[in-house]
């Protein structure tokens, strides 16, 4: 019997409407001009199993690589955060136990407040979760602060099966691959540490993002999913 490989894919909708019009908004978000007053930041999540060692691992030698016990202890979960603003070369990544409304509201109020704290307002790019939403403020913070952060952003969401179209999900690919991968890491404190370290060093590099997709290109090669108009 032949074994047949089955390949994972987004893959959007034939023909939507919907779909194309919130492609074409990030698309033209990310072909403004760099304004540090008015700057494009993307963001995104990702889930991670925290595991702990049940033995110490045995060094590395000049015969061996670091032996690790194929044995691991589950000690619950934790969300990364991911914010990055693409033409500036900036990226922050953080953890909290959870992503409920509340947690995400306060890393976004901690950006506004800090990194972002003299801008006008910014424009954030991010799918459209039901914890992405305005009323997320509302749930963490009192109504004239809540009302005082939604003010100084504007909102824009990628579309559903269009998460190719974020740039932090990029990034959380590639911090996942050059921190995460290959590695147990049994406590939040220690989560948060490295993937702040990894923030730290990538932005220090001053490596921006340089985004080369644009609508007409969509419009070109992402044809079929565009509706025909009826005359």
């Amino acid at each position: 019997m032949t074994k047949r490989m089955i390949e994972y894919w987004v893959i959007p909708p034939e023909a939507d409407a919907e779909f194309v019009a919130n492609m074409e908004e990030v698309l033209d978000v990310y072909e403004r001009r760099y304004d540090p007053n008015y700057p494009v930041v993307c963001m995104d999540e990702q889930p991670v199993q925290l595991l702990k060692e049940t033995r110490v691992p045995i060094k590395a030698t000049k015969t061996h690589g670091k032996r690790v016990d194929y044995e691991y202890e589950r000690n619950g979960t934790a969300s990364i955060f991911m914010f990055a603003e693409p033409l500036a070369g900036y990226r922050q990544a953080t953890a909290r136990p959870q992503r409920t409304k509340v947690d995400w509201a306060l890393e976004v109020a901690n950006l506004l407040d800090t990194r972002y704290a003299d801008c006008e307002w910014i424009t954030l790019v991010m799918d459209n979760l039901n914890t992405h939403t305005k009323g997320a403020f509302y749930e963490a913070f009192p109504p004239e602060q809540a009302r005082s952060y939604i003010q100084r952003i504007e909102f824009c969401y990628t579309p559903k099966h269009g998460s190719w179209l974020n740039v932090a999900e990029c990034e959380l690919s590639c911090m996942s691959s050059q921190c995460l991968n290959g590695r147990r890491i049994g406590d939040l404190e220690i989560l948060q540490s490295e993937i702040g370290a990894w923030s730290q060093k990538t932005t220090a590099k001053q490596r921006d993002v340089d985004w080369q997709y644009k609508i007409d290109d969509a419009r070109q090669k992402l044809k079929r999913l565009y509706p025909i108009i009826k005359t």
